[in-house]
């Protein structure tokens, strides 16, 4: 199916860990790259990372797994993947097509699903599409299924008919000329070392290792840059903020003009869903530090018009509103708040977020006699 990297994934000067593995698959929609671990005999759990990075930000989680079939995949326009441009316009589809085709490609039929910030927003739509084959989903730190920004109330009402507030054009041109000049620095407070540091987990309690520093910022600056990709692009507008989305890019995927996931609600059959996220996550919250209306009330975007027009995003809200009706139509969920965590549990609280995801997978596999001894067997090790 493709040639399988002996010690360094695609254009990284960075040595894989020990039982870490990078090969490329081909499928009918795009060449993916896709990290692997463990035996393929084994249960599957397949991971889906967030915007901004690849699955290599899963490496470590990956090690610390062993009993597991791991796959990996980066997005398209992301990590090693092949840069397709994603259309917008069919939502969250584009990528969890991939991930489908990708599967297949493998002959992954059932497995688990862990998704982490948009790959949250994107295992929901995969879930939605492809029910039968999800034994169990973790959403970890994942957007509202309303998308990100533009939005209010629990069910996610448009600010505007065009909505403004949403979107690829609201990314800060700061932003995107320091990845356009690969700007591996902290010099900048725009910069990916910066953001990442700032945002992806809470900076007073978590400091990153420098050398995974070092790879995770390698991996954001192999993220493909334009207006088809990240940011993608945007449609100006008479509604404040002035600009709302366009039509490629997962910038304006997660648009609430074109994502809405509530068609999980009455999925058939429905898999057990934990929901993990951390009490000082700055990305997704009801007060979330990068939502433009709650930037807007901070008065770093000027104009805002108030609470009645353009409030804070409650995107924890609306997540929580459609995990219940979920389990008001007979599926299963719990929510697990980490204190002293930001966006990244996984990275941040690993032993904390391992141990929920075991007992979520193990759950599942327990019923089949095969499978049973072995997560007892993880179960006494850790």
């Amino acid at each position: 199916m493709s040639q399988i990297s002996q010690q360094f994934p695609p254009n990284s000067q960075y040595p894989l860990l020990p039982g870490i593995r990078s090969r490329f698959v081909q499928s009918p929609r795009l060449r993916a790259h896709v990290y692997e671990s463990g035996d393929p005999s084994s249960p599957c759990l397949v991971l889906i990372h967030g915007n901004a990075a690849s699955a290599r930000f899963f490496e470590e989680l990956m090690t610390k797994l062993p009993n597991l079939y791991i796959v990996a995949p980066d997005l398209r326009g992301y990590g090693a993947s092949e840069a397709k441009p994603a259309d917008a316009t069919r939502g969250l589809r584009d990528y969890s097509d991939d991930v489908a085709a990708t599967l297949e490609s493998l002959g992954v039929r059932k497995h688990h699903v862990l998704g982490w910030s948009l790959g949250g927003n994107i295992a929901v739509q995969y879930t939605i599409d492809h029910p039968d084959a999800v034994k169990s989903l973790l959403l970890e730190s994942p957007g509202s299924p309303y998308g990100y920004g533009g939005s209010h109330g629990e069910t996610g009402q448009p600010n505007f008919p065009d909505f403004s507030g949403s979107g690829g054009g609201l990314i800060s041109k700061d932003v995107v000329d320091l990845y356009i000049a690969k700007d591996s620095s902290a010099d900048s407070m725009f910069s990916p070392r910066s953001v990442m540091r700032s945002t992806y987990v809470n900076a007073a309690t978590y400091t990153f290792d420098p050398q995974r520093e070092d790879i995770y910022v390698e991996q954001m600056l192999m993220m493909v840059i334009g207006d088809q990709f990240y940011p993608g692009d945007g449609t100006p507008s008479a509604n404040w903020p002035m600009m709302a989305p366009g039509k490629w890019g997962s910038n304006n995927a997660l648009s609430p003009k074109y994502c809405n996931l509530t068609a999980l609600e009455t999925i058939t059959p429905k898999p057990e869903i934990v929901w993990i996220h951390g009490v000082n996550d700055l990305v997704v919250s009801d007060t979330a530090a990068v939502d433009p209306c709650f930037l807007g009330k901070l008065g770093v975007i000027p104009g805002w018009p108030g609470d009645d027009l353009c409030p804070p995003q409650p995107m924890l809200t609306q997540i929580r509103a459609m995990l219940q009706r979920y389990a008001a139509n007979g599926g299963a969920f719990s929510e697990m708040t980490l204190e002293n965590c930001g966006h990244s549990p996984h990275i941040e609280q690993e032993d904390a977020f391992i141990q929920r995801l075991q007992t979520l997978i193990a759950a599942h596999e327990s019923a089949d006699p095969q499978r049973k001894g072995i997560f007892d067997i993880f179960r006494r090790k850790r």
